[in-house]
């Protein structure tokens, strides 16, 4: 389940991700934001030195605190576990770094909290947002109406997964490639190998024939789950394995009648 979303503050990449309804921003992102640090996490054990009040909020948290956890996030080495704060604690944070974007970063920050409490109430506004995003990123409507279909689609699959017996970020990793590897032929890692990509996110890079056979391979999974009333993860991956093969039959019959690979490694951001 992809739950990292990339928020830019000043032109720099600020990663963040929900956990408990709310934004938990990565420490070592939002440090170099502010201080173009090339050594983060250097920084970030200098200033637990520097101030003792805010190394006792971090390894204890407080009564209005609680510390910094260790979320997944994407990198360029796949998900892994990166140290994370949410708003009240990167709002201290940040009143130990001293610099001129402190102030700037202040307001960024509470808007971006304020976004999220809005989307909460209203969750047709975040819908909005990202059809807003992907328009102003140069996307034609046509691609951002199949994204965001897909965007829906995908949701409700992983919403089956935990219904049925998913738990796990390894789960959600696992049945996806399932369905991947049955789809297109490749992992979703081999993919992003494939089209030279590492952070961003596969799907924003893919064409249309893409994106229908990705919506197709879930879609199906996700009917085969709800007419097998399946439960636990094996049987989760096996019906994975058939709706990717559904996807990966029509597929093929197209590459037939094209003379062509839809899996390729043109990428449809860059080709904008």
């Amino acid at each position: 389940m992809e739950t990292t979303k990339i928020a830019l503050f000043k032109g720099k990449q600020v990663r963040k991700t929900l956990f408990q309804n709310e934004w938990w921003f990565v420490i070592n992102d939002v440090i170099e934001s502010l201080t173009d640090s090339a050594d983060p996490a250097q920084y970030f054990k200098r200033m637990k030195q520097r101030d003792q009040e805010l190394a006792k909020l971090i390894n204890q948290g407080g009564v209005q605190f609680v510390p910094p956890l260790l979320l997944e996030m994407e990198t360029t080495g796949g998900r892994q576990k990166m140290y994370c704060w949410n708003t009240e604690g990167i709002f201290r944070l940040i009143q130990s770094i001293p610099s001129s974007k402190a102030e700037p970063f202040k307001r960024w920050l509470a808007k971006v909290g304020y976004e999220r409490v809005q989307e909460i109430e209203n969750p047709e506004l975040a819908t909005k947002r990202t059809r807003m995003l992907y328009k102003l990123k140069g996307y034609p409507d046509d691609w951002i109406e199949k994204r965001m279909r897909g965007i829906a689609i995908r949701e409700e699959l992983t919403d089956e997964w935990q219904k049925r017996g998913a738990q796990e970020q390894k789960d959600y990793e696992i049945l996806t490639a399932e369905i991947s590897k049955a789809t297109f032929g490749v992992t979703p890692s081999q993919y992003k190998k494939l089209k030279g990509i590492k952070r961003e996110n596969l799907r924003d890079h893919m064409d249309d024939f893409e994106l229908i056979f990705n919506m197709l391979g879930e879609k199906s999974t996700t009917e085969i789950h709800r007419t097998e009333d399946s439960k636990g993860v094996p049987k989760l991956k096996r019906d994975a394995a058939s709706g990717g093969r559904i996807a990966g039959n029509a597929r093929k019959e197209l590459e037939k009648k094209l003379g062509r690979s839809i899996v390729n490694k043109q990428n449809f951001k860059r080709l904008k």
